[in-house]
Protein backbone atom coordinates (compact mmCIF):
# COMPACT_ATOMS: atom_id res chain seq x y z
CA UNK A 1 0.00 0.00 0.00
CA UNK A 2 1.39 3.41 -0.66
CA UNK A 3 1.08 6.60 1.66
CA UNK A 4 0.15 9.27 0.31
CA UNK A 5 3.04 11.58 -1.15
CA UNK A 6 4.74 8.42 -1.91
CA UNK A 7 5.96 7.81 -5.14
CA UNK A 8 4.65 5.32 -7.52
CA UNK A 9 7.02 1.96 -8.14
CA UNK A 10 7.92 2.43 -11.83
CA UNK A 11 5.02 0.41 -14.12
CA UNK A 12 4.06 -0.11 -17.58
CA UNK A 13 0.18 -0.35 -18.66
CA UNK A 14 -1.85 -0.63 -21.81
CA UNK A 15 -4.16 2.56 -22.59
CA UNK A 16 -7.40 2.30 -23.51
CA UNK A 17 -6.11 2.90 -27.44
CA UNK A 18 -4.09 -0.18 -27.19
CA UNK A 19 -0.49 2.10 -26.77
CA UNK A 20 2.03 1.00 -24.01
CA UNK A 21 2.75 3.28 -21.41
CA UNK A 22 5.23 3.45 -18.84
CA UNK A 23 5.18 6.07 -15.59
CA UNK A 24 8.68 6.90 -16.90
CA UNK A 25 7.37 8.60 -19.92
CA UNK A 26 5.81 11.52 -17.88
CA UNK A 27 9.08 12.04 -15.29
CA UNK A 28 8.75 15.83 -14.04
CA UNK A 29 5.20 15.75 -14.92
CA UNK A 30 2.39 15.95 -12.42
CA UNK A 31 -0.02 12.41 -13.42
CA UNK A 32 -3.44 10.60 -12.09
CA UNK A 33 -3.42 7.28 -12.68
CA UNK A 34 -7.51 6.15 -12.79
CA UNK A 35 -8.26 2.15 -13.07
CA UNK A 36 -11.33 1.12 -14.29
CA UNK A 37 -13.02 -2.07 -14.71
CA UNK A 38 -13.16 -3.74 -17.58
CA UNK A 39 -16.47 -4.48 -19.29
CA UNK A 40 -18.18 -7.64 -17.84
CA UNK A 41 -15.69 -8.02 -14.74
CA UNK A 42 -16.12 -7.92 -11.05
CA UNK A 43 -15.37 -4.76 -9.64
Amino acid sequence: MLKVGANAPAFRLQSDEGKEIALKDFAGQRVLVFFLPKASTPG
